[in-house]
């Protein structure tokens, strides 16, 4: 029996998009970088603390989303989300000045906070068992396509209509997502699907005396930077060390995001495979994170890659070791945790890796205009292989988690 709302498939592509719009967002900035920069006099450490707003405020909500979301409910809980972000994208279109953009920054950081724990909530109320993992991918699955979408359609945005209108334009796309998302939802009943049982709670002290989640969330420390790089400077590096044009850069740095979406696809199916096979699941994800991390020291020969279109493809492949990683890593966490303390965990796992990508930002600043971005390259190439040795070389015994 088809015990869930109606429009329950229209509300989980509304959060398709939504996912998609948080990413094209929070893009919007690193795509236009190179011109609003000249124009309002910034230097590379500038856009690093404007970039650092961002992550700080973000990883706050990280925690703090689901909470909130819970709360209100989802149709309240994400409507108030998007309605800060659009209203914080549109906002910078109006600075004039670094302290006007990293304030427009905190504030989209704030908002895209409570997306994915919304969207994930959403998922589980309106869909039954049966059906809820293909629900939570689609809902989620949006991100990937705001990534892939966010170069092409910024740079477009800021020829036909100046860097500022690129930030309007986005902002009114949110708005009107809203409009659209109270419309659909406004019947929606949130009780969940199919109803679960509450999970047992597991007290703090208990959870952070476990050495596990402590290699969790150093492992998280270190990788995640990597990742948040790649999403703030790369438009960056290409037009400070490959020459490249605003247009250029619409039309070539998609290629990354595109070989992660497609990596996070097929590394579940993968590694599903393996286990179905007979590998157990703790071999499984142990050896595809140790290939992963094998792979991402391809990351320091970008500064050597003899063409601009090696540097990219070589961005790709980062991108999708970062893929079969995440995936992964998820995957570990939730084989190591039992199903009452998974999302604190990879709650806490994010919290920290933003905290981590926030001190990263500080520093790439000024290590850019110092050094040029050769430092951070080689930084990228040994980050993950060292958060896999974090990870994977436990101790004989540990506290467990229950």
């Amino acid at each position: 029996m088809n015990n869930y709302p109606k429009n329950a498939w229209a509300l989980c592509w509304l959060m398709f998009f939504a996912t998609g719009l948080s990413f094209l967002d929070r893009q919007v900035l690193s795509v236009l970088a190179p011109d609003l920069m000249k124009e309002l006099g910034m230097t590379n450490t500038d856009y690093s603390r404007v970039v650092s707003a961002f992550t700080f405020s973000y990883m706050i909500m990280f925690t703090v989303g689901g909470r909130l979301v819970d709360r209100l409910g989802t149709r309240w809980g994400l409507a108030l989300c998007i309605a800060v972000w659009s209203a914080a994208s549109g906002a910078h279109g109006f600075a004039m000045s670094a302290l006007g953009l990293g304030v427009a920054r905190l504030f989209l950081g704030l908002g895209e906070g409570g997306c994915f724990p919304a969207s994930t909530k959403g998922a589980c109320e309106w869909f039954p068992a049966a059906k809820r993992a293909l629900a939570i991918g689609v809902a989620n699955g949006g991100s990937a396509f705001g990534a892939v979408l966010a170069p092409p359609m910024t740079a477009w945005l800021a020829m036909k209509f100046g860097w500022r209108g690129a930030f309007f334009a986005t902002g009114l796309m949110g708005l009107t997502w809203l409009v659209a998302w109270l419309f659909v939802a406004r019947t929606t009943s949130t009780a969940t699907a199919t109803p679960t049982q509450p999970a047992t709670s597991v007290p703090w002290r208990e959870l952070l005396s476990d050495r596990r989640v402590w290699r969790i969330l150093a492992g998280r420390f270190f990788f995640d930077p990597v990742f948040y790089f790649y999403m703030f400077w790369i438009p960056k590096y290409l037009s400070d060390e490959r020459g490249f044009s605003l247009k250029e850069i619409g039309d070539y740095t998609w290629i990354p995001f595109l070989a992660l979406g497609i990596s996070n696809i097929a590394s579940g199916q993968f590694s599903d495979l393996l286990v179905r096979s007979g590998w157990s699941a703790r071999k499984t994800r142990a050896w595809l994170l140790v290939i992963a991390a094998l792979v991402t020291p391809v990351s320091a020969c970008v500064i050597v890659a003899p063409t601009a279109a090696w540097a990219i493809g070589l961005m790709a492949v980062l991108m999708a070791a970062h893929g079969l990683w995440i995936c992964n890593f998820l995957a570990h966490i939730s084989d190591q945790f039992p199903a009452s303390v998974i999302a604190t965990v990879v709650g806490l796992s994010g919290t920290v890796g933003g905290i981590a990508a926030t001190i990263a930002n500080l520093g790439t600043g000024p290590v850019v205009d110092a050094y040029g971005f050769t430092p951070i390259f080689i930084c990228t190439g040994v980050l993950y292989p060292l958060a896999a040795a974090i990870l994977l070389v436990q101790p004989p015994r540990a506290t467990r988690a229950s």
